[in-house]
């Protein structure tokens, strides 16, 4: 395909000329996240998102009720190298974080900012609490994010240079992340209604640019197809989200926005936004200010999680950083790009992000209610062990036909992955895509479940005899979901597993 360029002014030749990438000091600082992901790599254990990842990976589909398809097919490709699999679940996160790093000064560059601009940026975006919690696993988030932060690169970069084979990669990025998370949609529509409101409108005329479109429509069709063809659990998803919101849901959307970039870097983005209307030389980027404002309040309404927003902020902090030696804010926000601000506020957010401390100490501190991630990578051999401490109490003959049967998906996952070693069968449950692999090839038998009270209750309907066998405990006494659970062996069965089935869906 051709490229149009129009012919350019005076002013455009210079605008095509920007300072060198300052590849060795920004390299250095990239290289930080990567570093620190490397040294707690597997510390504690899986994920219970990983432990999902594995084995919707060992069911390939064009869709989940709860997400599209790549991550959990990279997880079971990862799982077929030699050695354990944590260890590689982890490697994209080590990969993703550094390149957040490096996407965040080759922005600032694109808008113009010199060696000082661009190390700020990689430094902002090194010292943000999310570059770590989004890079210590394997999530969906973590793509998600990266797909971001190269679409608002590709954008800024095409503003400058005008090359329509850019707007193509934006399509080539989207078609990503369609395969990634359902959210990609949404900034998509900013991006464009933000286009739309404040130029650069050429940018809607390249043939490039709907070509792009074009290839990542047909990436989202099979996906869209599975959801039809299953009724749309995706929706019905994103309303139990957005009911049980994280972080403070929706009152404390917009301050969750300050706690998880940093309360220093978070003085920056909010600067850059500012400035993005100011400035002049960022006029030509405010779109990317707007589609930001946009989603905020989409989000905001909508109840979506406070961390959707993660992959605009790397082009915020490029663009407070190219205008802050230039238009200095006030002396109360300058601070927040010193190097004393960021230098102290990094061991902080190592201690509160990855981690680093033994899990004993983990379980006595709050650490678990600021990052749920470190309570839920905790105690899942244990977890296992106990399950098949249940499932032995049963008659020889039984096992044969047993089955272990949980509320969640990261149950279900621990189960299979670690519980051969125990002799444990296949676990199932009705959570989220656990259901649509269901149910047990047996007509009837014992079960040994483990969840919730009024999971229990439930259960105890379909079997006559349903006894304690235990406790889960994670030997530290750390508060995540599954400690104090009990261990339910069930016997002489009252249903056939295909009449339990359809009650035991859930979405979550």
């Amino acid at each position: 395909m051709r490229s149009t360029r129009p012919a350019r002014t005076d002013e455009d030749a210079a605008a095509l000329s920007v300072p060198p990438f300052a590849w060795r000091p920004v390299a250095l600082v990239a290289a930080v996240p990567a570093i620190v992901l490397l040294v707690v790599l597997g510390r504690y254990g899986y994920h219970r998102d990983e432990l999902y990842f594995l084995d919707a990976g060992a069911h390939p589909a064009w869709g989940y009720p709860d997400q599209p398809p790549l991550v959990p097919l990279l997880a079971h490709a990862l799982d077929m190298l030699p050695g354990p699999a944590l260890p590689w679940l982890r490697v994209p996160g080590v990969l993703a974080a550094p390149a957040c790093v490096l996407l965040g000064a080759a922005t600032a560059r694109e808008m113009g900012g010199g060696r000082w601009a661009q190390v700020l940026t990689a430094a902002l975006v090194t010292v943000c609490p999310l570059t770590y919690g989004l890079g210590e696993l394997l999530s969906t988030a973590t793509f998600d994010v990266l797909c971001w932060a190269a679409i608002g690169w590709l954008l800024v970069r095409w503003v400058r240079v005008r090359d329509g084979r850019l707007l193509f990669a934006v399509g080539l990025v989207a078609a990503v992340d369609f395969q990634v998370k359902w959210l990609i949609p949404f900034l998509l529509a900013a991006l464009l209604a933000g286009v739309l409101a404040y130029g650069p409108r050429e940018l809607l005329r390249s043939g490039w640019l709907w070509a792009g479109g074009a290839v990542a429509a047909l990436s989202w069709a099979p996906g869209l197809a599975w959801q039809a063809a299953h009724g749309w659990p995706q929706i019905e998803m994103g309303r139990i989200i957005a009911a049980g919101q994280s972080f403070g849901g929706r009152p404390l959307f917009i301050p969750m926005q300050v706690l998880l970039t940093g309360l220093v870097p978070a003085g920056v983005w909010i600067y850059g936004l500012v400035m993005l209307w100011r400035a002049d030389r960022l006029r030509p980027y405010r779109f990317l200010g707007a589609a930001y404002v946009l989603l905020l309040a989409v989000f905001v309404l909508t109840g979506g999680q406070a961390y959707y927003l993660f992959g605009l902020y790397p082009a915020l902090w490029a663009a407070g950083a190219v205008v802050w030696r230039e238009r200095p804010p006030r002396a109360w926000l300058r601070w927040t790009a010193s190097p004393v601000a960021l230098a102290v506020t990094f061991p902080i957010v190592l201690g509160l992000s990855v981690p680093v401390y033994p899990v004993s100490i983990v379980a006595r501190t709050p650490l678990t209610a600021i990052s749920d991630v470190l309570g839920e990578t905790v105690g899942w051999p244990r977890f296992v062990a106990a399950i098949a401490r249940g499932y032995r109490t049963l008659p020889p003959a039984e096992r044969a036909t047993a089955v272990v049967l949980t509320l969640n998906y990261g149950e279900a996952g621990a189960v299979n992955r670690l519980g051969g070693g125990y002799g444990l069968p296949r676990a199932y449950s009705g959570h989220n895509g656990y259901w649509y692999w269901g149910p047990p090839p047996v007509s009837r038998g014992a079960a040994v479940l483990i969840g919730a009270p009024d999971f229990e209750a439930y259960s105890r309907r379909a079997w006559a005899d349903c006894r304690p066998a235990g406790r889960i405990d994670n030997g530290v006494g750390l508060d995540n979901e599954e400690q104090g659970y009990t261990v339910l062996v069930c016997r002489r069965p009252l249903r056939t597993w295909a009449r339990i089935w359809p009650g035991q869906r859930h979405l979550g």
